[in-house]
């Protein structure tokens, strides 16, 4: 089983490894009821979705009314305005088939002008407070991508209290001294306070260089399970930190028999060497 650890101030211990729901976008539901066998095997308990991951909310309902209070459920918000937030939270409840979710995040919250919409008065964070009050979520995160996103997401905790954060995290974005100096500074604002940070992109291996995409990650990702394994490690050997898992469901298995098997960190030359090995890209400039 895939250890497990506290997820922030939520009291919820999560499996390290949160099962990335985007990777159930596109499929039929026996290829998502064959995840969810994957899943049980490893022990993964905390399931990250998303409004606007194609079908996904709706491929997970049929497990969450299968396995009831087994998994802690997220999904995320793309709205920026009050209003509209409201309306694709009803929706995914809808969706998902439930009264309320656990986590409730801001979604990919980067762009300056949407930032400064999403968390002033009559922004989502307003339909974020309200739908707490009444119950219809718990906790209350905010994700992004990009090189910006960890500086970005050190000004969102200083514009309110957010119970988790998730951007990427793996070893060839954080040889960028800007992004790594700013992810450790709020990796440590995140530890003081109790916030949550899950981590994406473990397993990227460089943007898509070719127009037949052959996963269905938006990144071309590493495919070895020796790789995979690494990369993973590398992640993991962090404390604090969750991964959140590869968006392709034929990858999944292997990144989850990596983080079960995971016992301690590998060192930067063996990293690099996979880096030098594999001709990795970075995602982000």
């Amino acid at each position: 089983m895939i250890a497990k650890a506290e997820f922030g101030r939520t009291g919820h211990k999560s499996s390290r490894v949160i099962f990335g729901a985007a990777a159930l976008g596109h499929v039929s539901q026996k290829v998502a009821d064959q995840t969810l066998e994957v899943l049980l095997r490893h022990g993964v308990n905390h399931i990250d979705t998303a409004a606007s991951y194609g079908d996904s909310e709706l491929r997970i309902a049929p497990w969450l009314k299968r396995e009831p209070g087994r998994f802690f459920l997220a999904t995320k918000v793309g709205a920026r305005d009050e209003k509209g937030g409201r309306e694709q939270l009803e929706r995914s409840l809808d969706r998902l088939g439930v009264d309320h979710v656990d986590l409730w995040q801001l979604h990919s919250l980067a762009d300056p002008i949407e930032w400064d919409q999403a968390l002033s008065p009559g922004g989502v964070i307003d339909a974020a407070l309200r739908a707490r009050e009444e119950g219809l979520i718990k906790w209350i995160g905010v994700t992004g991508h990009g090189a910006q996103i960890a500086a970005t997401h050190r000004r969102s905790l200083d514009r309110y209290d957010f119970d988790s954060v998730l951007l990427p995290h793996n070893f060839i974005t954080m040889l960028s001294p800007y992004y790594r100096e700013n992810f450790d500074a709020l990796a440590r604002t995140c530890a003081d306070r109790h916030v949550a940070v899950q981590t994406i992109k473990s397993i990227a291996h460089r943007p898509w260089m070719e127009s037949d995409h052959t996963r269905t990650t938006w990144y071309q990702p590493l495919e070895a399970p020796d790789d995979i394994d690494l990369a993973v490690w590398w992640t993991l050997g962090r404390p604090g930190l969750f991964l959140n898992s590869v968006g392709d469901v034929d990858l999944l298995p292997l990144v989850l028999d990596a983080a079960e098997r995971f016992h301690e960190a590998p060192g930067d030359d063996r990293m690099r060497e996979l880096m030098d090995r594999s001709l990795s890209i970075p995602l982000f400039v």
